[in-house]
């Protein structure tokens, strides 16, 4: 499946999504410090520009760095540059990027490859494509009343899909207790970000004990 998109008609998700967890390992400072120095980025699925603060936060500093997303409220808050459009048709000339980041992105997709293949079309020889995705089993704690849904880009799925275009492919798992969420609106929060609507997410909050920990579990995935 893919996830939905309501990026446009429902900001607010997105937005819970990114304050449910104070405190936990911050994924964009990652992805930011495997930017190199000086080279053209191209964030794919940039949303409200959060690489590009945590770039701007410390860190090597790319002498370019734009957004893509297909959604116009998410593009409005983007610091820039950006651009509106889709992952499997970029507007960008073949070789155009040293680097293509795809944070959370191409689960969105009902088909990822053609997003993949048009990732390595843009990039420049040697370039490097730097994805970041959550696995089936995130967040095994939350079990009782939420799993996360399978997409085609999930973590256990996500490399092997990447060498069918990349020659050279390096995975980074991680499966550790990350989150802290200290009581029912955190939860509440936690599981709106993960599409669970915001009723059904009120009552599932008081099902579970808090303060609890969440294990993240995903995968880097490092190609080029």
């Amino acid at each position: 499946m893919a996830i939905p998109r309501d990026y446009d008609d429902n900001p607010d998700r997105y937005r819970r999504g990114m304050t449910a967890s104070p405190g936990a390992p911050d994924l964009y400072a990652v992805l930011a410090a495997e930017l190199p120095e000086g080279g053209a980025v191209l964030d794919v699925g940039c949303a409200e520009g959060v690489l590009s603060r945590a770039v701007t936060a410390g860190g090597p500093r790319p002498r370019l760095l734009v957004g893509l997303d297909r959604s116009a409220t998410m593009l409005r808050a983007h610091p820039g540059p950006a651009v509106r459009a889709c992952a499997t048709a970029l507007p960008f000339a073949d070789g155009a990027f040293d680097v293509v980041v795809a944070a959370n992105s191409f689960c969105h997709l009902a088909d990822p490859r053609p997003a993949l293949r048009e990732a390595r079309r843009v990039l420049a020889e040697g370039g490097l494509f730097l994805a970041a995705t959550i696995a089936h089993s995130d967040s095994p704690e939350l079990a009782p009343v939420w799993r996360a849904p399978r997409t085609a880009f999930d973590a256990e799925d996500a490399p092997g899909l990447v060498r069918t275009v990349f020659d050279r492919v390096e995975v980074r798992t991680w499966d550790a207790p990350m989150v802290h969420l200290p009581d029912p609106p955190a939860v509440r929060d936690y599981l709106v970000a993960r599409l669970m609507p915001p009723a059904e997410a009120e009552i599932s909050a008081r099902w579970v004990e808090v303060p609890m920990t969440v294990t993240k579990r995903g995968a880097l995935i490092l190609a080029r």
